[in-house]
């Protein structure tokens, strides 16, 4: 394949003259990487394996654990992210260490007092499975526990196997790109808030950019998916976490998630989350809504048992949204343009990857001046993004 057709590939997405998304159901025929089991049985029989897993690690219905389990797979240790092994803990929530109920397997929390496994976590283990449906964002951090085992496996002589998964967001890049000096686990890594990489495509790039600690190299080696191509608009059968429970919330999520570096509600506690925005006065829109406390999604919702006028975006055109500022640009102008209306500064700046964005909603800067303020390093990440690509 020549150059000049993977930068095409790249730079597409970027200036969002994708042809029409294909649909999954449309003619389409994919398998990701866990259902293509005659592909990674050979390299796990007889060897002792750990699997960095949680609810959406399923074939069919079933949990990966049990596909293994049946197929003689030896799993010695289950690695648990944010949201728990079952998926089923609030955004934030510490995850105990445990053990899984229904095989008896010894469960590790990587989101507790530790991110990163320690050399006795992985002390006799030969091969570490990660299979996780992500949602292609910088601050979704089902990716920095990926990292930080990729880390562990690279220090300790583990193997690292990524079942890939199709990226519901893959079909773009857009946003900012993370400086130094705003790593966090909401941002490791200098790309884009929408990557438009598989996580099978990000392995390969923190891999070969060198970035995890130190420079070491992970031995890792990616199941590719068949039937998968970047223009897919793809809908997890399963909810990724407990407040993107549907492909418009997963959609929205990338232009939402920095109102939670505000007092205004993205919909946590209430069934809508990430598909309604309000804030406790009626100059923010006509639709009303009240978050709650909602065990497993929202214990303590932002503006909980307040009445939040906003907007509705259920309402807005189809589900093929991208990345955009209108938004949180809109709410900053009916706020008054309150100084306090980025009430959370350092988060904020997190999930931006710099002080820049919060500087230029203060500045008055309209979205195309912020968008020209981030072309160029949105172009070099493209380029960079053309050597890790795996599919079309």
């Amino acid at each position: 394949m020549s150059f000049r057709v993977r930068l095409t590939w790249c730079f597409l997405p970027f200036v969002m003259i994708l042809s029409a998304s294909k649909v999954v159901g449309e003619n389409v025929s994919l398998q990701t990487g866990a259902e293509l089991t005659e592909e990674w049985l050979p390299i796990l029989e007889g060897q002792r394996v750990g699997l960095l897993v949680n609810h959406t690690s399923q074939i069919d219905g079933l949990h990966l654990i049990d596909t293994m389990l049946a197929l003689g797979v030896k799993i010695e240790r289950i690695f648990a992210p944010e949201h728990g092994f079952r998926g089923d803990s609030d955004a934030g929530a510490l995850i105990k260490d445990g053990v899984d109920a229904a095989s008896g397997i010894p469960v590790i929390s990587l989101y507790g007092a530790s991110k990163k496994p320690s050399s006795a976590q992985l002390e006799g283990l030969d091969v570490i499975v990660f299979d996780i449906q992500d949602v292609g964002v910088r601050f979704y951090t089902y990716i920095s526990s990926m990292h930080y085992m990729m880390e562990a496996c690279a220090e300790n002589g583990v193997k690292m196997l990524v079942f890939d998964r199709p990226n519901p967001n893959g079909d773009y890049v857009d946003g900012p790109v993370l400086k130094d000096g705003f790593t966090s686990f909401v941002g490791m890594h200098p790309i884009p808030v929408v990557h438009g990489l598989t996580v099978g495509e990000l392995a390969l790039m923190i891999n070969g950019e060198g970035w995890l600690a130190n420079g070491v190299k992970c031995d890792l080696e990616v199941v590719k998916m068949k039937g998968y191509t970047h223009d897919l608009l793809y809908s997890p059968p399963v909810k990724p976490s407990p407040n993107l429970p549907n492909l418009l919330s997963i959609r929205l999520y990338p232009s939402l998630c920095f109102f939670e570096g505000s007092d205004v509600s993205v919909g946590r506690g209430t069934e809508l989350p990430f598909q309604v925005i309000g804030y406790p006065d009626p100059r923010f829109g006509e639709f009303s809504f009240i978050p709650v406390s909602t065990p497993g999604a929202a214990s303590e919702p932002l503006q909980q048992d307040r009445l939040c006028y906003g907007l509705d975006l259920r309402e807005t055109e189809g589900v093929d949204h991208r990345f955009s500022l209108k938004y949180l640009l809109l709410f900053y102008k009916l706020s008054g343009r309150d100084d306090n209306f980025i009430s959370r500064p350092r988060f904020f700046n997190l999930l931006a990857g710099s002080e820049r964005l919060a500087q230029q909603i203060v500045q008055g800067l309209s979205e195309e001046e912020i968008r020209a303020s981030w072309r160029q390093e949105l172009e070099e990440y493209c380029i960079m993004r053309c050597n890790y690509l795996l599919y079309p």
